[in-house]
């Protein structure tokens, strides 16, 4: 293995840099009291940051934040949550001072941010029978407080564009396995939904209204399939980042048609992309078969990023070259981008 000194003055890291180089999963799912993911992550010095959200697969999101709460209680120097809200009721005269009210001591119990889920824009409707879109004005006095407070905004919003294509149709294994077992948001089965145009275009009108708002678009932002899409709305949006979280297969997929485009969209985006993975932990799974996937994500990532190496991953069909990406933009996409936008509590 390379001592620090030796990583340190390298232009590039390798696979044995792994252990010793500071990261940090800037998307992951935390919703159990055990801190068996935290200790694993800490022993590969990864911080971890769990967001809250409104998915009817995980428990409220007010047991969520006490999840998040007890851990951040515990180990503020490597990990950092975002709280969440409930659509339900918007149309209540009490709603927007009701959300304020969570949203504030969210923040005073040390909330660094706000996820918002797909549930806006493909699930809820009003009173009224229309869909509740991001860009609904109802919502603009919650992004002026989250604005005000200098917090980050992380909006998972529409779906990968392979949503709206029969399932034969979809470019990577892991959206066609997904969209088979969640048919209610496979929208290719659902023509009278909000289409994918008017997700983007939703989201899109919603920042131009708030341009000082701090937003990072969770999943590419929905604009996976296209990184010259994506480098469009970076480039319109300068209070705009991007995670990566369950859509690194779409990057491997395009690496696969242009591996030079892929290499040069990291560097010019360099400082608005974040690692993250989408990593979920609860209770229903055994700790140590979680904490085998996490180990074997996080390394084949890297291995994706870091090396030269000829690859293959399950969900794409094709063989592809890994990035090799200069330790400069390692260090921003792993970590320095994420401490920017998503601090720890020790350096608010």
């Amino acid at each position: 293995m390379q001592n620090c000194n030796e990583t340190r003055n390298s232009e590039y890291y390798s696979q044995e840099d792994y252990p010793i180089v500071e990261k940090y999963d800037s998307h992951v799912h935390i919703n159990s009291f055990n801190p068996a993911f935290l200790d694993f992550a800490a022993k590969n010095n990864f911080r971890l940051l769990s967001l809250n959200v409104a998915a009817p697969e995980y428990v409220p999101i007010e047991i969520q934040q006490d999840f998040a709460v007890e851990h951040l209680k515990k180990h503020a120097d490597r990990f950092a949550y975002t709280t969440s809200f409930h659509i339900e009721n918007i149309g209540d005269s009490s709603w927007q001072e009701r959300t304020i009210g969570y949203l504030r001591e969210s923040f005073a119990r040390g909330a660094c941010g706000v996820k918002v889920w797909k549930n806006i824009g493909m699930e809820y409707k009003d009173g009224k029978g229309t869909f509740v879109m991001i860009d609904d004005p109802r919502l603009d006095p919650i992004w002026d407080f989250i604005e005000k407070n200098n917090k980050t905004l992380v909006g998972h919003l529409g779906e990968p564009k392979n949503c709206w294509l029969p399932l034969e149709k979809m470019t990577v294994k892991n959206d066609r396995e997904y969209f088979a077992g969640h048919p209610e948001y496979h929208m290719f089965l659902h023509p009278e939904f909000p289409s994918y145009e008017k997700q983007i275009e939703a989201r899109d009108n919603m920042l131009a209204k708030h341009p000082r708002l701090r937003f990072n678009g969770a999943h590419l932002a929905s604009l996976e399939w296209s990184l010259d899409e994506l480098a469009k709305r970076l480039d319109k949006f300068p209070n705009m980042v991007v995670d990566m979280a369950e859509r690194i297969s779409h990057i491997q997929y395009q690496t696969v048609q242009d591996h030079q485009k892929v290499y040069d969209f990291f560097i010019k985006y360099q400082d608005r992309v974040l690692y993250s993975t989408d990593l979920v932990f609860d209770d229903s799974q055994a700790p140590e078969d979680f904490l085998k996937h996490a180990d074997e994500t996080w390394k084949s990532h890297w291995a994706f990023f870091t090396s030269d190496q000829v690859m293959k991953a399950p969900e794409v069909s094709e063989k592809f070259e890994a990035l090799h990406l200069p330790r400069v933009v390692i260090d921003k996409l792993y970590r320095k981008n994420a401490e920017k936008w998503f601090p720890l509590t020790l350096t608010q």
